[in-house]
């Protein structure tokens, strides 16, 4: 195999106009550590939105390479390491090593994929799936409950959808009218976005909203005071700045609590069939540019991913190993 890897990076913060495919050097596992053969790498919108500068969260050592969602194959396992092995179906999250051939991560922090998950799948269940389970779970949702999430059909929003139904709760999600028959397939009460959503929301639940998941931002946590819900019982991930503003929560948004074993779960129930994941556009990883154009014009049906090797051509290479 050579040692020349593909990797989207990133040689200063000046916007996505900075990503570049680069040549770079595979690297070899340390002490506790593995190496994984990437197979898709999962786009968020934190991927696009790091690169302004403008976030203090994120201080990555230039030139970086970019994304956090992956799914591979372990092809080199390090020193001392026990739990998984070469020819192991993994995947997870890596903050800037995701979007290239290889990365290398701690052993203890990879989930197995079943068997049932496909790698397109897998690849894009770290942060959405993380952001969903984190914030459905901090409102301890029940039958009682009437629930709205705006941006329901988007990467986030699909999944949170789902995790809310499956507490007994009511959900009504927002989106464009190509979504209505996506969300009443995932169990969720479509209503179109924009000017009347507020009558439109108080006509679908004249007993009143209970919980409110913000998803898409433009005006849902106001929208949702409107509405007579508790600040507390909204929940955003697009405002941080709302708490101290406005008293509402941001669980999942900035702080992120969930870990392996709920992405365990979460795995599960993908191969279950319990929760769906859409898949709204696959690029090939030289295609990364279009990808991001795709994933920052929104009104999306599921998750965008890039794919750097074919499922048969990763089952020949890993006769290699």
């Amino acid at each position: 195999m050579s040692t020349a890897d593909r990797a989207v990076r990133f040689h200063r913060l000046a916007g996505v106009d900075s990503l570049q495919l680069d040549a770079v050097e595979a690297t070899e596992p340390g002490p506790g550590q593995i190496r994984v053969r990437v197979v898709t790498a999962g786009l968020n919108p934190v991927d696009w939105k790091i690169l302004s500068g403008s976030s203090s969260r994120y201080s990555p050592t230039l030139p970086s390479v970019n994304g956090n969602d992956f799914a591979g194959v372990i092809d080199r396992v390090g020193a001392g390491v026990t739990e998984r092995a070469v020819g192991d179906r993994v995947f997870g999250g890596a903050r800037f090593h995701a979007q290239a051939d290889h990365l290398v991560v701690a052993a203890d922090a990879v989930v197995a994929i079943p068997d049932e998950v496909p790698f397109a799948v897998a690849g894009v269940l770290d942060i959405a799936g993380r952001t969903a389970w984190a914030s459905v779970a901090s409102f301890g949702l029940g039958p009682q409950d009437t629930v709205f999430i705006s941006g329901a059909a988007g990467g986030v929003g699909v999944f949170s959808s789902q995790l809310a139904r499956r507490t007994g709760a009511r959900v009504i999600g927002s989106c464009g009218a190509d979504n209505d028959e996506l969300l009443r397939g995932l169990g969720v009460e479509p209503v179109r976005y924009g000017d009347g959503l507020e009558q439109r929301l108080r006509d679908l639940a004249p007993d009143g909203i209970t919980a409110v998941l913000d998803q898409a931002g433009h005006g849902t946590i106001e929208l949702a005071l409107a509405l007579g819900v508790a600040a507390h019982r909204i929940n955003t991930i697009t405002d941080p700045s709302a708490v101290e503003r406005l008293g509402v929560t941001n669980i999942g948004g900035h702080s992120l609590t969930p870990g392996l074993p709920e992405l365990g779960e979460l795995a599960a129930l993908v191969a279950g069939g319990q929760v769906r994941v859409p898949i709204d556009a696959e690029f090939p990883l030289e295609q990364f540019a279009a990808a991001y154009a795709h994933l920052r014009g929104g009104h999306l049906s599921g998750k965008v991913l890039l794919r750097l090797i074919d499922d048969a051509a990763i089952a020949q290479e890993a006769t290699t190993w």
